[in-house]
């Protein structure tokens, strides 16, 4: 935990951060929360996003990974691909999250893929699948986020 790594951002998302002297890999980081659940994000882009979380450490009393850890890596990897299609003048704000919990990890690494199912102006909304080692779908959530302008007093 705590270890630097580096995530896998389109060209194209690099250039338009650094045009505005933002170093987005030295910014970038799950949050707090993600960093103390152990998540790594692996790649991002507004078309996908990878991230995975040890299930040691996000368990409930039974010893199996918690429910709100899914949650928290589902909303972490979809508000990241939300981000990235707003663009650097927008921010994404989690309105809406829901999870159905498919079966019980363990052990191991869970591995989270986001990828979108609407992206328009004002709403990005991803479906997230996070599986166990064994590819085995742990848990399937759905993400809406807000884009709200991060300067709305200069709109037209």
């Amino acid at each position: 935990m705590g270890q630097q790594h580096t995530v896998k951002f389109p060209q194209e998302v690099l250039d338009e951060y650094a045009a505005l002297g933002v170093d987005l890999p030295a910014l970038f980081s799950a949050g707090d929360l993600g960093e103390r659940m152990d998540i790594r994000i692996l790649e991002a882009s507004a078309d996908r996003v990878v991230g995975t979380m040890p299930v040691k450490g996000n368990t409930q009393p039974y010893g199996l990974l918690h429910g709100g850890a899914s949650a928290v890596l589902a909303e972490t990897l979809g508000s990241v691909g939300s981000m990235l299609h707003g663009g650097i003048h927008k921010v994404a704000v989690g309105v809406d999250l829901n999870c159905t919990h498919h079966r019980a990890a363990r052990s191991g690494l869970v591995t989270g893929v986001a990828t979108p199912v609407h992206r328009g102006r004002s709403t990005a909304t991803y479906e997230i699948v996070i599986t166990d080692e064994d590819d085995k779908r742990v848990c399937t959530a759905r993400l809406t986020c807000l884009l709200r302008e991060t300067n709305p007093q200069h709109q037209g």
